[in-house]
């Protein structure tokens, strides 16, 4: 049996088909609420909602505003019941809400804005941690479960042949690379992995001065989000958005 507005119809893997309600407890809200920027500053909280309810249940829905003049931030954040309803969500690319082509993003939170990168859209992750018995079919076989990849590539030295010790895998989408990000630990080939957005010598050089600053990500000091200290549950990160593409001081 399908349910209404079924995000996976004819899979079997539904959990609303399968008679589950609510949301699952155990799948963090992060995972569940996707970021949507390029909004219209026109959008409200209602028409937000009535486009992405059509890929799931959500259990909030907000478009943020200034505290003070109350106008529209141009981004906002929904919130589903499952972690399914945003990946069929995310497939649906690209959405237009009031005539506008928004974007949406998973949401990255604030421990994880600070780190250098995290603003990146790349399609390529750096895999670090991994041993010499660990081959580039043992990442294709981890990682294409997430989605489709383009190629991956375990870097040796270029006089011994040795392993050294990190890899890249690039795919098709770079809502891969967000999905494969906000799961915190990676096991690959029985190691323990890190896995980060590979980051230039000139963003790695940047990323260093700032944190020498004493400001974290070079963000506003006091550990503000675009300027702003709201204190808002629901900045994930992002400061001021709108149609020039910005969020906070980062552009993605």
């Amino acid at each position: 049996k399908t349910a209404a507005g079924c995000p996976q119809p004819g899979s079997g893997h539904c959990r609303r088909c399968q008679g589950e309600e609510g949301h699952d407890p155990k799948e963090r809200e992060q995972l569940r609420k996707p970021f949507i920027g390029g909004l219209s500053f026109e959008t409200i909280d209602d028409g937000l909602r009535e486009h992405f309810e059509k890929w799931g249940t959500l259990t909030d829905c907000v478009v943020m505003r200034d505290p003070q003049t109350k106008c529209s931030r141009g981004f906002g954040f929904v919130t589903y019941s499952y972690i399914e309803e945003v990946d069929a969500a995310m497939c649906a690319r690209p959405h237009k809400v009031d005539g506008c082509v928004v974007e949406p993003k998973r949401a990255v939170s604030r421990e994880d804005f600070v780190k250098p990168g995290a603003h990146l859209t790349v399609k390529k992750i750096f895999v670090g941690g991994i041993k010499e018995d660990t081959e580039e079919y043992n990442l294709r076989d981890y990682f294409e479960k997430y989605g489709k990849i383009e190629t991956t590539e375990v870097i040796e030295d270029r006089q011994s042949g040795k392993k050294r010790g990190f890899a890249f895998v690039t795919f098709d989408d770079h809502d891969t690379v967000d999905k494969i990000l906000v799961q915190k630990y990676h096991t690959i080939n029985g190691h323990n992995c890190e896995v980060k957005k590979p980051l230039s010598k000139q963003a790695m050089q940047s990323a260093g001065s700032q944190r020498g600053c004493g400001d974290g990500s070079g963000l506003m000091k006091g550990g503000s989000f675009g300027g702003r200290s709201s204190g808002s549950p629901y900045d994930g990160g992002y400061g001021s958005g709108g149609r020039s593409g910005r969020y906070g001081s980062r552009r993605f």
